[in-house]
This record gives C-alpha cells, sequence and structure tokens, in this order.
C-alpha cells in the first residue's frame, strides 16, 4: 500500500464515507498541479456538482428545522454556510489542505491554507461522493461537516462578516475596537498579505491574497477566541 493510498484513507475516514479512489484523486487535484503536469483533469467539474449539492443539502435542512423563520432569514443562513470562508472552517477541521495536489506556486505561497482552495477542494470532494455513494450518502455527509454552522447561529455572522463580527463581540465584552495590521510579501505579481489583528490581549492573525481577505481570515480567528471565552 502507498502512502498516497494511506492518506487518501485517513481522508475518507474522516469524511465518514468511501470514495471511489479516481474520483478522490480528481477531487484532490487543483488546477495548478493539473497545468504543471501535461494538463491532466483537475476537480473543477467536481467542484461545480458539488456546489450543487452542497446548497441543496443545507437548503432542506434549514428550511424543515426551522419553520419559524421567513424566506429572508433563510437565504441569509444559506449563504453563510456555504460561503468560502465557511467551507474553509470546514476543511480545516478535517486537515484537507494537507492533501490536496497543488502545483509548485500554489505550494510556496500557501495555497494549502488558502481559503478559496480549500472551500473548492470541499466541494469537490462532495462532487466525488455524490458520484461514488450516491445522493443520500453525500446529503449525509455535508450535513455531518456543517452541523456545527447550522448549530451555532453567531457564526453565521461571523463567517459572512468575520469583521463586523468582531467588533460587535469586543463591545459586548467591554474590549477596545480591533486594531489590523498588515504586512505583505512576495513580487507585485504574487502577493501574499499576512494580517494582524489585536482585540484587547488577544492577537490573532489571518493570511490571504488580498489585504482584506487577510483581514477577514484574522479577524474570524480572533472572533473565535473571544466567542470560546464567552
Amino acid at each position: 500500500m502507498t502512502r498516497n493510498t494511506t492518506e487518501r484513507q485517513a481522508l475518507t475516514e474522516k469524511l465518514g464515507v468511501d470514495i471511489d479512489p479516481e474520483l478522490l484523486s480528481l477531487a484532490l487535484t487543483h488546477r495548478s498541479f493539473a497545468y504543471e503536469n501535461g494538463a491532466i483533469p483537475h476537480n473543477e467539474r467536481l467542484e461545480f456538482l458539488g456546489d450543487s449539492v452542497l446548497g441543496q443539502a443545507v437548503t432542506v435542512r434549514l428550511f424543515t428545522g426551522h419553520p419559524d423563520l421567513d424566506e429572508g432569514s433563510l437565504a441569509k443562513r444559506r449563504a453563510s454556510v456555504v460561503s468560502t470562508v465557511a467551507l474553509a472552517e470546514v476543511a480545516r477541521t478535517i486537515g484537507l489542505g494537507e492533501y490536496v495536489r497543488l502545483g509548485r506556486g500554489e505550494i510556496l505561497t500557501g495555497g494549502r491554507d488558502k481559503d478559496s482552495i480549500l472551500a473548492d477542494t470541499m466541494e469537490a470532494l462532495i462532487g466525488a461522493t455524490f458520484l461514488s455513494a450516491g445522493p443520500d450518502e453525500a446529503t449525509r455527509m455535508v450535513l455531518r461537516l456543517v452541523e456545527p454552522l447550522l448549530a451555532d447561529p453567531e457564526r453565521y455572522g461571523a463567517a459572512m462578516d468575520p469583521k463586523t463580527s468582531l467588533q460587535e463581540i469586543a463591545a459586548r465584552q467591554g474590549l477596545p475596537a480591533p486594531v489590523y495590521r498588515v504586512e505583505a510579501t512576495g513580487p507585485d505579481h504574487d502577493r501574499r498579505f499576512i494580517a494582524t489583528v489585536t482585540v484587547g490581549d488577544v492577537v490573532a492573525t489571518g493570511p490571504g491574497s488580498s489585504k482584506k481577505q487577510a483581514e477577514m481570515a484574522a479577524a474570524l480567528t480572533a472572533w473565535r477566541e473571544l466567542d470560546a471565552r464567552a
């Protein structure tokens, strides 16, 4: 048994579902890796399918689980649960970044922890599960993974707008307003940003391909710490 096979079995155990090995490999193949290896197939078609499966599973769960909510509230909650930030958070809980096949450039620029890559790969895995195990199993996997977000309404706002959520929770806890500092590295055509936010005695950092993305990542990390304290 090869190392890659063992590692991927560990991933499917975390997901709680069996996925066809070829589909699993495809789901984990980012386009940067595909282009560097003879333009082999990559995961964007599976991502397209997974996005639809994810949206349906979350929509039905919210609709049936919250008969008291109006259309606007349901739409807001759905958007937050399927957002890039939320999906990246889910991906990190299963250590997905270490399994993604990336090109050298993406590896060097922190691609294994980029929200966009993690979220897209998560959707591709959902698509691969749908094709391998069918719609019911794919739906069950989706709901297992997003259950923490569905069960914690505070996370809806945090995932969609981390900076505002951090400011609000800081105010509720009598802390000063968050202060951000952003540093940039790399050449102009491939800038990477690291944001640091300070709220009282909490200091959190976050990476991003833009200043805004880095600040949002740092804000979400700080929000989680303050929320845990509360």
